[in-house]
């Protein structure tokens, strides 16, 4: 009976301490984002509170990392070298699920919040980011690729890592500011808050953004998937429009 008393107290104590943990409670300014004609890309501004479960700040000595990611896609990376003064493809591998945009911000250095084993489960960064190559492919190799991907998605604007970009203020509010390129892909971007105090994750809350295609650019990319000859005729129509076009007006200079 003791043993079972003692126990039962542990587990009342254990959820005495889970019920101390703070709570999230994150927004983002847009939930959806229209892509239209002209479109150069978006800022989106995280925002929330950290809060007791009765509702009072809880912010103090807690650091709020926001992962922002796009949908996963494969992707297939080509290695170019130079033969003969000539630039060719050489090795290639693909990828099976890479984020097609990711983005992380934090209050502090990553190396600073959290150990390597917990950056590497929660992804909290661009070194820690879980690439799928499809087949087998030797270690050396797939970090050589991996880096690659990574540093062709950095320049691009896809990829980005922003360490104190995330603001706390009057232990309770957190805010952060992340920017889309133009080439962003459509569909749904997931953003997940991680509150860490002493290198644990207490907490972690989702928000969700709708990218989407709107006007011109949506009647092309709904016909490109559902009409595929109608699409290729109109390419090609417009193709010798154009061409036609502009030999008009060069034999008019």
């Amino acid at each position: 009976m003791k043993g079972l008393r003692a126990l039962f107290l542990l587990a009342c104590f254990a959820l005495l301490g889970a019920a101390r943990e703070p709570v999230l409670v994150p927004e983002i300014s847009q939930h959806e984002i229209q892509v239209r004609q002209g479109f150069t890309g978006a800022d989106l501004l995280l925002f929330g509170a950290i809060l007791t479960p009765e509702g009072t700040r809880a912010a103090q000595d807690t650091d709020i990392v926001v992962v922002l990611e796009g949908p996963v896609r494969s992707i297939v990376l080509r290695e170019k070298q130079k033969v003969a003064g000539v630039w060719i493809n050489a090795d290639s591998t693909q990828f099976r699920s890479a984020p097609s945009f990711f983005a992380v911000a934090s209050s502090r250095p990553i190396a600073r919040i959290v150990d390597d084993k917990t950056a590497a489960i929660y992804e909290l960064g661009l070194k820690w980011l879980q690439l799928s190559p499809i087949g087998v492919i030797d270690p050396a190799e797939q970090q050589r690729f991996s880096t690659g991907l990574v540093d062709l998605m950095l320049r691009q604007g896809l990829y980005q890592e922003n360490e104190g970009a995330v603001k706390i203020s009057g232990e309770v509010l957190y805010q952060a500011r992340i920017s889309l390129p133009s080439s962003v892909q459509t569909g749904t971007y997931t953003a997940e808050t991680f509150a860490i105090r002493k290198g644990k994750v207490v907490a972690s809350a989702i928000t969700r953004v709708e990218v989407t295609k709107e006007g011109f650019e949506r009647f092309v990319a709904v016909n490109a998937e559902t009409n595929g000859i109608l699409y290729g005729l109109f390419a090609v129509l417009l193709s010798v429009g154009m061409g036609w076009l502009a030999g008009r007006l060069f034999a008019l200079i």
